[in-house]
């Protein structure tokens, strides 16, 4: 932790507000971007801008007249999230105004395929923006069809598993490490199944003068095929099997937050859920290679805080 960090006053659910900046929204029950986004902004309070691609959030949040955000709030083009909110940043700041916080919250298609350029250019001109991806692995707005973040196997409306392939046949795009590949000051990924981790990761971000960025695993039952009350149980799951794993970097480096000694079952977390009811054992099996793969290099080149 940089010396810029470490007196910033520790956000719990003890001394958080109460106030909700993000209610009322058509979200799907237990729909775990929406808790997401509620977290992020009790912790970057009323003076925060945001700006929304047209995902989940943008489409459960503006039905005019019940509109859900309490705080200034837009929705954006597809791919121009990152610009928006570049160009929000820098007109606040030509105004004068100094207690604001911009931010993004954009899903996993939204980020990684059709508005990673966008997010590339902000990071390069180091727009003074916090862009908070939620990711729930598929583009579940239009239809639960794949993105660069749906995993190997995952049964989607444009990967169907059937007899000659079972479900997408990629892996996860490595996008905290494409982000981290900048040289951004701050990023970190969390998972909304350690909202504590992931609000101190906020409330870090909210304290960066510059692009800061967090990759949040959001799960989603609707396209996942959970029940609605699993939604923080089985975002954890991911994090204890492995699949999903908490980091930063910053200052040029990569710091692993929670390195399991014995991860928990990745069989167990696949097969409760509809999207993977296909896989087989080797389907299974060539995800956990993977896992330990990227967990090797991790362990092997990242710093560790436990």
């Amino acid at each position: 932790m940089t010396n810029q960090t470490i007196d910033i006053p520790r956000v719990t659910p003890k001394n958080m507000t109460e106030q909700e900046f993000f209610y009322g929204h058509k979200a799907c029950a237990g729909c775990g971007g929406s808790v997401a986004v509620r977290l992020a902004l009790k912790v970057l309070g009323e003076r925060t801008y945001s700006t929304l691609p047209a995902g989940c959030m943008a489409a459960v949040g503006f039905i005019f007249p019940q509109m859900a955000f309490k705080n200034n709030s837009i929705i954006t083009t597809f791919p121009g999230v990152a610009s928006m909110a570049a160009g929000i940043a820098a007109g606040a700041k030509a105004l004068g105004q100094k207690d604001f916080k911009t931010v993004c919250f954009a899903g996993d298609g939204g980020t990684a395929d059709i508005g990673l350029q966008a997010l590339s250019g902000m990071i390069d001109r180091d727009d003074d923006v916090l862009y908070i991806c939620y990711d729930n692995e598929a583009y579940m707005n239009t239809g639960i069809q794949k993105s660069g973040l749906t995993p190997y196997g995952t049964q989607t409306t444009t990967t169907p598993a059937g007899k000659n392939i079972h479900g997408s046949s990629t892996n996860k795009k490595n996008l905290f490490e494409i982000v981290a590949a900048h040289d951004i000051k701050y990023a970190a990924t969390a998972s909304i199944g350690y909202p504590q981790d992931f609000i101190n990761k906020v409330n870090k971000a909210k304290h960066i003068k510059g692009a800061s960025f967090i990759h949040v695993f959001a799960s989603c039952p609707t396209g996942w095929g959970t029940p609605t009350h699993t939604t923080i149980e089985i975002a954890k799951e991911a994090v204890d099997c492995g699949l999903i794993f908490l980091a930063e970097y910053e200052n040029g480096k990569f710091t692993l937050n929670k390195n399991p000694k014995e991860f928990k079952s990745v069989k167990e977390y696949l097969t409760k859920q509809g999207r993977f009811k296909h896989l087989t054992d080797a389907d299974i099996e060539k995800v956990i290679q993977h896992r330990d793969m990227k967990w090797e290099r991790m362990r092997k080149n990242w710093a560790n805080k436990e």
